[in-house]
């Protein structure tokens, strides 16, 4: 796969950052953009139930509560258009979580505290691009985990675990053989996600409502050009029109995935969080799946026709 910045959105923070300060840029943009769980549209749900009727095996995950799943149309930033199932479900996630470090690591380097020097960028990267778990632990050690706690559940960072809302993006644990240090409160997880927050977190991204889009470029770096040809970036290897932007999560049965796709005309986040061992085939095939259907709806060409 080809994978090259998206020149309608992760390219464009370059002129945005030079102009505005991040206080300013994230106020303003709360106030254009709104929050992917107000977003939901029931059109666009309906029309993903017919595309997964005859898929038993999906909507028996559905149904048991294995599966959250979340696709948002973010072609227009300011009308996402939303569908879930399960969305608020948090499941054990693996690697997913480290997005959160990632968030953590940009918001201290906001504030002063954190420096962006050569080696914690190269961590940055690693700890996405390959999943390196020990640069994702030096990563949240300079970050703190109780402090990167405090920054999921603050308000002013979006709430990212919300105990009210089905918790969301938690990271109890380093990678690494250290003990546990907190597990979250809902399920006792170490490592956990649902779909919409980690839906939430990508797309705050993309707005600059979480990051200032100055630092949309090295995002870019940090979630492009994935390392790891797994479930997303196995099912859209080959359709070479299309940028992916990824972090994905696997042990024993436990299988996590959140990608932004982009491409010109079309740019949707979809993410998903599994508990059964077939889930890792089941992301490549669902992807595809996913892909025809948004390059359809968007009248977009699919691949190979």
């Amino acid at each position: 796969m080809r994978i090259r910045p998206s020149t309608r959105f992760w390219g464009r923070g370059v002129v945005l950052g030079l102009v505005v300060s991040l206080a300013a840029a994230c106020a303003a943009a709360k106030d254009r953009y709104p929050d992917l769980r107000d977003s939901h549209d029931p059109a666009f749900q309906r029309d993903l139930d017919r595309l997964f009727s005859e898929l038993p095996n999906f909507w028996d995950g559905v149904r048991k509560q294995e599966l959250s799943l979340v696709i948002a149309d973010v072609t227009d930033l300011k009308r996402p258009q939303v569908a879930w199932y399960n969305p608020e479900n948090m499941l054990y996630a693996a690697s997913m979580p480290k997005i959160a470090i990632v968030f953590g690591a940009f918001v201290e380097h906001e504030r002063g505290v954190l420096d962006f020097d050569e080696e914690t960028r190269r961590q940055l990267v690693g700890m996405v691009n390959k999943s390196s778990n020990v640069d994702a632990t030096s990563v949240l050690r300079k970050v703190g985990i109780e402090r990167l706690a405090e920054i999921l559940q603050d308000e002013r960072h979006g709430k990212l675990y919300d105990i009210d809302r089905g918790g969301g993006l938690w990271l109890g644990k380093a990678y690494d053989k250290s003990p546990v240090w907190r597990r979250e409160p809902l399920k006792n997880l170490s490592h956990a996600a649902n779909a919409i927050q980690a839906a939430r977190l990508y797309y705050g991204f993309l707005t600059g409502t979480l990051v200032d889009t100055k630092h949309l470029p090295f995002l870019a770096e940090i979630f492009g050009e994935p390392g790891l040809n797994h479930k997303f970036v196995k099912g859209l290897k080959g359709r070479d029109d299309a940028a992916i932007y990824r972090k994905s999560g696997t042990w024993r049965n436990f299988h996590a995935d959140g990608a932004v796709v982009s491409r010109d005309g079309l740019e949707y986040i979809a993410v998903a969080v599994d508990t059964v061992p077939e889930a890792a085939r089941g992301f490549v095939d669902g992807i595809r799946l996913i892909d025809d259907f948004m390059l359809e709806r968007a009248g977009l060409a699919k691949p190979g026709s």
